[in-house]
Order: structure tokens, then sequence, then C-alpha cells
């Protein structure tokens, strides 16, 4: 489960992946101009859910992406998931063997 120090963390990842300053996520995100500074910088509040959609959504990501373990990593990542779709059962379970051994 993420806590407070977690999300306040992706925020910050999410933020720089789009290369986005604090100011420019808040008014992208139609937030106050300190808003994101003063969640950034550990003051004792968590945004709502409204406010945290607001921000995946500034930052041009689905929620997938930022809740996934790596946000830079998940668009290389879901293309070698989704090339797995047409791969029969018997390649996949050679794939498996063969990860299994790292």
């Amino acid at each position: 489960m993420l806590d407070r120090d977690d999300i306040v963390m992706r925020i910050r990842k999410a933020r720089d992946y789009a290369k986005l300053s604090a100011r420019a996520l808040s008014l992208k995100a139609d937030l106050n101009a300190g808003y994101i500074n003063r969640l950034e910088t550990g003051k004792d509040f968590l945004p709502s859910v409204t406010v945290l959609l607001k921000i995946i959504d500034a930052c041009n990501m689905t929620e997938e992406q930022f809740f996934y373990h790596d946000i830079a990593q998940f668009e290389q990542d879901m293309k070698l998931i989704n090339s797995f779709k047409n791969v029969s059962d018997e390649k996949r379970t050679a794939i498996a063997v063969l990860l299994k051994k790292d």
C-alpha cells in the first residue's frame, strides 16, 4: 500500500517525466501556483483523488502508468507485454523458463 511519501514521490517523478516545472504543472492542472511546491516539499497533506487525477492528466499519463513501479519504463514494458498477446502457450512457457534462469 502506498503512503503519503510514495504518492508525493510519484507526483514528483511524473512531473519530471513530463518535463514540467512545479509552476507549469500547477497551471496545466488548474491548481494554485504554490500547491505543487507545498505538496512536494513535504507539507503534511495529500491531494484529493480529484486533484491527483488532474495532476496525472496534466502529466499526460494514465493512472496505470502513474502507479506503475517505474514510470519511465512503463511504455517499453507495455510494448513487450503486448507483443506476447499473439505468442503461443508453448512459446510463452519457453520464454518463462529462459527468464527464470536469470
